[in-house]
């Protein structure tokens, strides 16, 4: 049985987490205008590769392309000078806020001190936030991290740092940067960062249905927000059943859905120059966590299939079956 919010709920606002390769521009503008919900969106990393900053990063967080949405950009950086020349970019298109990631459990990435790799060396953490801070003191910057790379103790070893800090939000995922996605997340771990941060914090991680969230709001009566990601790629209107306390119907949701499919796969032909390859590549991707509990069948041809009619034949059914 579902549960849902009853009329005098404290509500909290939903943001939505960045997933590279999943949520940029194209498709946080058609997210905002079908289904809506959304306090921020967060952009997916911007870093630096190659001495210079990737070009798919700087125009993902372009603001003309993304109209209407309060977007905040994020950077992740092994140090004081990576995040210069990305911040650079961010004053440069016009943003005033700025979340800085010690999450990101990628290897490649966190063997060089990236995300979570960073969190078992409290100075350098030090280093990259207070040179943030003191370089740009009219930015908002937030922080987005786990509990450690390796031990759950290296956040709230971190914490008399945040804490002294003028951060606008803490943003925590309950596992271990070598977990990545697997296992459970840590509630025990997250409740005592929680007991202690005197930021608002908001709480990231395994969220995918409104029991979920409630689950975790009643637990944690002080949080400032809900940060979802691969929860809000399953099911898109989960924060508009988490505010409207009742869920949207089948075919409601697979009406938006066709809505929000083919504006993304329109938005991707004009975009992209691979032909119909790339396209098909860039489509599948967009299904890989959304609805999980549509027809196996024609989820099993979308994914396999090299044929873009095949492809576009296979999403009808989909949704018509859904």
């Amino acid at each position: 049985m579902c549960i849902f919010a009853t009329m005098n709920e404290n509500i909290l606002p939903i943001h939505f987490a960045p997933l590279q390769g999943y949520t940029d521009a194209v498709y946080r503008r058609a997210h905002a205008r079908i289904f809506g919900g959304i306090e921020t969106y967060y952009s997916p990393f911007v870093r630096m590769e190659h001495g210079e900053i990737r070009r798919k990063d700087a125009r993902d967080i372009e603001p003309d392309n993304n109209p209407g949405l309060h977007l905040i950009p994020q950077l992740i950086a092994p140090d004081a000078d990576k995040m210069e020349h990305i911040m650079s970019l961010f004053i440069e298109k016009g943003y005033r806020e700025a979340d800085i990631n010690l999450g990101c459990p990628f290897p490649m990435l966190a063997r060089r001190h990236n995300g979570s790799g960073m969190l078992p060396y409290p100075e350098e953490v030090k280093a990259l936030l207070s040179e943030a801070i003191d370089r740009h003191p009219d930015i908002r910057f937030s922080v987005k991290l786990r509990l450690g790379w390796e031990q759950a103790e290296e956040c709230l070893a971190l914490l008399p740092l945040f804490n002294e800090l003028p951060l606008a939000h803490i943003i925590l995922h309950p596992r271990l940067g070598k977990q990545q996605y697997k296992g459970e997340v840590d509630l025990e771990g997250f409740e005592a960062f929680y007991k202690e941060c005197t930021h608002p914090l908001l709480y990231n991680g395994d969220l995918h249905t409104v029991e979920d969230i409630r689950s975790v709001t009643t637990r944690f009566p002080r949080l400032a927000g809900i940060v979802i990601g691969r929860g809000l790629l399953a099911n898109p209107a989960l924060p508009l059943e988490y505010k409207q306390g009742t869920p949207i119907s089948s075919d409601e949701m697979a009406k938006k859905v066709g809505q929000l499919h083919t504006e993304v796969f329109g938005s991707y032909r004009e975009q992209l120059q691979g032909g119909d390859t790339q396209l098909l590549t860039k489509m599948k991707s967009f299904w890989e966590y959304l609805l999980p509990d549509g027809d196996r069948k024609a989820r099993k041809t979308i994914h396999k299939t090299t044929k873009l009619a095949n492809y576009e034949a296979a999403v009808s059914n989909l949704l018509g079956t859904y």
